[in-house]
């Protein structure tokens, strides 16, 4: 096999914390070059969001997250974030918890951890006396339950990250924070900068998949409307259309198969991507006999991206496209 497909997940981590410098470059110099990027517009505003609709009286100046997941489109804008929550050291995070694809840059900003472990810590949260909470409703980092809460603390905005794009929630992250044009300075660098390395690239031909391989219980596979399949779409891979109808479970952004319906859900696919979120899934792949014979393994068209890619946000999505090009760059 090529040694694309004998990459580890440490080794992705790796890659990606040494890419991140360039693409945290990207970032601040589209924002900071901007004018109007600063601009406080019209306050009070009410914000509508998944757990209902928040008034915000002035532009913040002190914001903590309760999501980790949305903490890099808060960064990505240069909010004023003081403190993130983080999850368990794992293989996607620092080791205090942060995603690596981000760390670096919350570092340089002074970002601090909320609280470890997505414990959620009322009393943590009323100590940095914030003007703005950014949480989620969904995943581990969701702090739903406790909307009510939050709110009296400060005025609290919840979003669905499973439900949109990251650069959507990067506009709303924007118009909630008054950073607006910083916002749609980022998804106009990345849009451009995807335009620009899709030329760079010579797209094999045939069907192409981003999957989770979870071994005995099947595989989770990317929509073409996710953020992920959409990435590539954009670069010009032809993306699979999903035959939901076979699925055990389906949502916007991925359904998921059982092992034996796997064959056949895979048989067209020339190309097959895979986020290694449990670690380097090759050799296990190769070895499924259920997969085995499956076009994108047999002629070694199968690819490892980078682990980060599980949940995009600027960082992630640029070092996912970083990938793209590297692999298949004419």
């Amino acid at each position: 096999m090529r040694s694309t497909l004998r990459s580890t997940a440490a080794a992705i981590v790796a890659i990606a914390a040494l890419a991140l410098a360039g693409c945290a470059a990207s970032a601040a110099e589209s924002t900071e070059s901007d004018e109007t990027a600063t601009t406080t517009g019209d306050w009070p505003r009410v914000i509508e969001h998944d757990a209902g609709t928040t008034e915000i009286a002035e532009q913040p100046l002190v914001i903590v997250s309760t999501s980790v997941s949305l903490t890099g489109s808060l960064l990505a804008i240069d909010a004023p974030l003081a403190a993130s929550a983080a999850t368990s050291v794992n293989p996607l995070t620092d080791d205090q918890g942060f995603f690596t694809q981000w760390a670096d840059v919350a570092a340089e900003r002074g970002v601090e951890v909320l609280y470890p472990n997505l414990e959620l810590d009322l009393e943590a949260i009323e100590l940095y006396e914030p003007d703005l909470i950014i949480g989620s409703t969904i995943g581990g980092d969701s702090t739903l339950e406790a909307y009510e809460q939050l709110s009296e603390i400060a005025p609290t905005v919840m979003l669905n990250y499973g439900a949109a794009p990251w650069t959507e929630l990067t506009e709303i992250l924007g118009e909630a924070t008054g950073l607006e044009a910083n916002a749609a300075a980022v998804v106009e660098t990345f849009d451009a900068y995807v335009a620009d390395q899709a030329a760079e690239i010579e797209v094999p031909d045939g069907d192409s998949a981003l999957i989770t391989y979870q071994g005995a219980d099947g595989i989770g596979l990317f929509m073409p409307e996710s953020p992920q399949g959409a990435i590539l779409a954009d670069l010009g891979f032809e993306y699979l259309e999903v035959p939901t109808e076979l699925a055990s479970q389906t949502r916007a952004d991925a359904s998921f198969f059982t092992a034996e319906n796997t064959p056949v859900v895979l048989e067209d696919v020339q190309t097959l991507f895979a986020i290694p979120v449990g670690g380097d899934p090759t050799e296990a792949i190769i070895a499924d006999p259920l997969l085995a014979n499956q076009p994108a393994i047999a002629n070694d068209e199968l690819y490892i991206v980078p682990v980060t890619s599980f949940r995009l946000d600027y960082y992630s999505a640029t070092l996912l496209v970083d990938y793209l090009v590297e692999q298949f760059g004419a």
